[in-house]
């Protein structure tokens, strides 16, 4: 007597528990939806092609004494710097071009924070380490625009390095400042003069600004530079921002000059650069130990050293003078002291949220523009193919679904619920994470990328044809349904897989190559090749093993799609058993 079969062998590519993958895909469908309707946004964001958006026109200008410095090579680099910007990841679907010689314009698509656009693509992001010679407190501090967008409040000085952090000179961290002539002001006064006598510039008295002293030995040509930057100092207003965007305007990097907080409560007299925003390698937007938004540089190998040498200097120094200012385009941000020598990177804190320092990290991550632009006009403009184009592309992308499905009716039958039904999935699965993926990463859904969503429709029929095909071979070599769909999994899987990755590779090599809106048809393409993956895998799989022990699809219906006469299947696949009969002594009985 045969030993009973302890343990039965699965069939190959076997799936015992589909209702597993079937609850992750519904769990995962629920949770994007859930996301879309929590974010309210419940529609992808429009390109400028469908939607319209603003344009924005900006002119360069040309700082004194370098008019050459407007031609089309520094203009082509603002363009790219810009284009980065605003379109980083290359499927905001905003547009950068120049417009005759000293013109570029932006186009961006409706949706976005126009302007945050705008303070992005003018801004020149010139980043510049100076050493704080006098500070003082304005009359009348008014809250203003804080760095980069923020929500406004001032910016905490506490920006340091690897290396000790340094801690702000009051529990305010806001300077103190003499009201009237003192011993600390008189010390203060002269480290500003030792520190102006040492670059040859100009010497402002500290504290409170007061009629120039020109020194004795000092030239006649030195003294009216310092009058000049001592009356520049005095008369310096800080209140609003367009008078804090013109303090300082055209000082060179190697001269001292005034300048103004980005929120307006202090002024500062500030030494030459000391280290510059082209010594930055790498900045980015991160959350320090205190929960806090900051902005973390790293510097060069070059800027390194010389971020070391100067606040070697200015550790060994008194308050003020040991305090450095980071200034963007003439704006401090943040003025920290500084107590030890640091190195390797910095970081600039302030009253910054997520998106703020985000923005901060991302000008100074491309680079400051070669050239000063002033804009000239914002206007906004209506979409360039509007909706009839749109209507016309959905009907277009309606008919060649209806067309599949008629195909796959009259031709599958049955297993065209299973195609039509996983088409769905499919198609919500690309709806939620295209609505998502606007307010995520800026993703604007342009006529190219709806013709690569319409392309998509055709690759995802693809693999259901190739598996059922496969089920529909195994069917006609005489195996009976349940196992037929598990013997045709892992050679449809395989060929379902080459497929994909051969269009996915082709996208994604399109979205590298290309600039502008072909590459959202190459990103909506390579993102529904994904997707075809995971619906596979995760939906058409488990359902067609779920059906394959349903009567109607097991005993090969005629309106099944899996009729085994109709496929001209063989007959049923058995093996040959053995007969053995006992010795016969007697022939004849035999």
């Amino acid at each position: 007597m045969a030993a009973p079969n302890k343990g039965r062998r699965p069939a190959a590519g076997g799936q015992s528990k589909p209702g597993r993958a079937l609850a992750f895909i519904l769990i995962a469908m629920v949770a994007l939806t859930g996301g879309m309707f929590w974010s309210h946004h419940t529609t992808p964001r429009l390109g400028i092609d469908l939607a319209g958006g603003t344009s924005i026109t900006l002119k360069a200008k040309p700082e004194p004494g370098q008019e050459s410095a407007i031609n089309k090579a520094n203009m082509e680099t603002a363009v790219g710097i810009m284009n980065r910007r605003v379109n980083g990841l290359g499927v905001t679907e905003a547009e950068v071009q120049t417009q005759g010689n000293d013109n570029i314009i932006v186009n961006i698509p409706k949706g976005t924070d126009s302007e945050q656009a705008r303070q992005q693509v003018g801004q020149t992001a010139k980043l510049y380490f100076r050493p704080v010679l006098t500070a003082q407190p304005t009359a009348a501090p008014a809250p203003s625009a804080s760095p980069s967008g923020s929500t406004g409040g001032k910016p905490t000085p506490g920006a340091s390095g690897k290396g000790t952090p340094s801690s702000p000179p009051n529990a305010s961290g806001k300077p103190k400042a003499s009201s009237s002539p003192s011993a600390g002001s008189t010390t203060k006064g002269r480290a500003v003069s030792d520190a102006l006598k040492a670059s040859g510039s100009p010497t402002p008295s500290a504290g409170k600004p007061s009629s120039p002293a020109p020194d004795p030995s000092a030239s006649s040509a030195d003294s009216a530079a310092a009058a000049k930057l001592q009356a520049q100092f005095a008369a310096l207003d800080c209140s609003t921002p367009a008078a804090r965007a013109k303090a300082g305007a055209g000082a060179k990097p190697t001269d001292p000059t005034v300048a103004c907080a980005q929120t307006g409560e202090e002024k500062y007299v500030l030494g030459p650069a000391e280290v510059a925003g082209t010594d930055v390698a790498k900045s980015q937007a991160v959350i320090n130990q205190n929960g806090q938004w900051i902005v973390q540089m790293d510097f060069t190998g070059g800027g390194s050293k010389k971020f070391a040498s100067i606040t070697g200097k200015l550790s060994q120094q008194q308050y003020p003078n040991n305090r450095f200012a980071i200034a963007l385009d003439n704006q401090v941000v943040s003025a920290p002291t500084v107590s030890s020598t640091l190195s390797g990177s910095a970081e600039i804190s302030g009253n910054f949220n997520q998106k703020s320092a985000q923005d901060l990290a991302n000008v100074l991550s491309y680079g400051a523009l070669p050239l000063t632009f002033q804009e000239q006009s914002v206007t906004t403009v209506t979409a360039a193919l509007g909706a009839d184009q749109l209507h016309a592309g959905l009907i277009a992308g309606a008919i060649g679904l209806a067309l599949v499905i008629i195909y796959l009716v009259a031709y599958y039958r049955g297993l065209a619920l299973i195609a039509i039904l996983s088409l769905v999935v499919s198609a919500i699965l690309t709806y939620t994470i295209m609505a998502l993926l606007g307010p995520g990463i800026g993703f604007a859904l342009n006529l190219p990328a709806v013709c690569g969503a319409i392309v998509a429709i055709g690759i995802t029929a693809d693999s259901f044809i190739v598996y059922f095909e496969r089920i529909r071979d195994e069917i006609r070599e005489g195996r009976t349904l349940r196992p037929a769909v598990e013997r045709a999994w892992p050679r449809a899987r395989r060929t379902i897989l080459v497929s994909d990755f051969v269009s996915f590779l082709a996208a994604a090599v399109l979205f590298i190559v290309t600039v502008g809106k072909v590459q959202g048809f190459a990103f909506t393409l390579g993102l529904t090749t994904l997707l075809d993956v995971v619906v596979v895998f995760l939906f058409t799989k488990p359902v067609m093993t779920l059906l394959a022990r349903r009567k109607f699809f097991a005993s090969g219906h005629p309106w099944s799609g899996l009729d085994p006469k109709r496929l001209g299947a063989k007959p049923p696949l058995r093996r040959a058993r053995r007969t053995t009969s006992a010795p016969v002594d007697n022939p004849k009985e035999a």
